[in-house]
């Protein structure tokens, strides 16, 4: 193997090392914006919550209104917390398989970069 062979390898394992780190920049930002998302939707659930229990506070007639009121719109956060926690574990698991594949590809790659530079014994 001449000198320029070896620079042109490693020139070309750089250059797709690049690629690679370019790819999974780029999965990430995809991964920040979609857990942003979830973090938005929880935070938005909590002020409506926040704003009906307000509502109930300034609207109620009197206390047994306002309990009823607090115990039934606690009630239905908690489903709704539940049912965003389990979307959000969902997409905890996305994550975990979007890495998991850009991993498998990126290592293919490499070892298919490597068992083509290395010359055959």
């Amino acid at each position: 193997m001449t000198t320029n062979d070896t620079l042109n390898t490693v020139n070309e394992f750089t250059n797709k090392t690049v690629e690679r780190m370019t790819s999974l920049g780029e999965l990430n930002v995809r991964i920040f914006e979609k857990m942003s998302a979830r973090q938005m939707d929880a935070m938005s659930l909590y002020m409506e919550h926040a704003m009906r229990m307000m509502k109930l506070a300034t609207e109620s007639k009197g206390y047994n209104e306002f309990f009823k009121g607090q115990v039934e719109a606690t009630k239905e956060l908690s489903e709704r917390v539940l049912a965003e926690g389990k979307t959000s574990m969902q997409a905890v698991s996305d994550v975990r398989d979007d890495y998991r594949t850009w991993i498998e590809k990126s290592m293919a790659d490499v070892s298919a970069d490597l068992r083509k530079s290395v010359p055959a014994a």
